[in-house]
């Protein structure tokens, strides 16, 4: 008899757990996106990036931010990542225009279409053929739980994928480090017109 109620008692306990579990939101499920169907364009591409840092790799990456003393945002850097659950970064460059599909980014739109995840920066350039997008997916107290940069590019393709807690604010840190694309603005701001619009 006690066997029989410690069997229900237990299928009632993991029918809960898979009721909490649906209930979770997406962000706590997870913001990890999943890039390995873009690993065939290796083969295609001239030059290859690929992080993956997570868990203790991603602690290591964070002493490797203590060496470097001349870059005054490595402190703020390590500060953010602390408390990340990884980074994970591909990046395609091509010799040829057009050597990705559109399918290819379509998967991880579709991906990014899901509950949680929300576009706060859309760019594109017809003239160019790029395309820049931010996403976004925020847990139940409405903070940021994950990040997704998607560039594409006619011979460039580049997904950054960010997951955990991220403050907007100190993201340009991690720009130029560990594969994440620095900011282009703050590379070669724009010059400022100090004739008034006088020729």
């Amino acid at each position: 008899m006690r066997i029989v109620e410690r069997r229900n008692g237990l299928v009632g306990l993991l029918v809960g757990l898979a009721l909490f579990c649906v209930a979770l939101p997406a962000s706590a499920q997870h913001a990890r996106l999943k890039l390995d169907h873009l690993e065939k364009l290796s083969a295609k591409a001239v030059e290859v990036n690929n992080v993956t840092l997570d868990g203790d790799m991603l602690q290591l990456a964070a002493k490797f931010l203590d060496m470097d003393k001349d870059d005054p945002e490595s402190g703020q850097a390590k500060n953010l990542i602390k408390n990340l659950k990884g980074i994970y970064v591909k990046n395609f460059e091509f010799e040829q225009p057009n050597q990705y599909s559109a399918a290819d980014v379509e998967e991880i739109r579709t991906q990014l279409a899901a509950p949680g995840w929300s576009k706060i920066v859309e760019n594109r350039d017809k003239r160019a053929n790029e395309n820049n997008e931010i996403y976004v997916m925020k847990d139940a107290h409405n903070n940021i739980a994950g990040i997704a940069i998607l560039v594409a590019e006619p011979k460039e393709l580049t997904v950054v994928n960010i997951v955990g807690p991220v403050d907007l604010d100190k993201l340009s840190a991690l720009g130029g480090k560990f594969g994440i694309p620095e900011n282009k603005e703050k590379e070669h701001p724009k010059k400022k017109d100090i004739t008034g619009g006088v020729p």
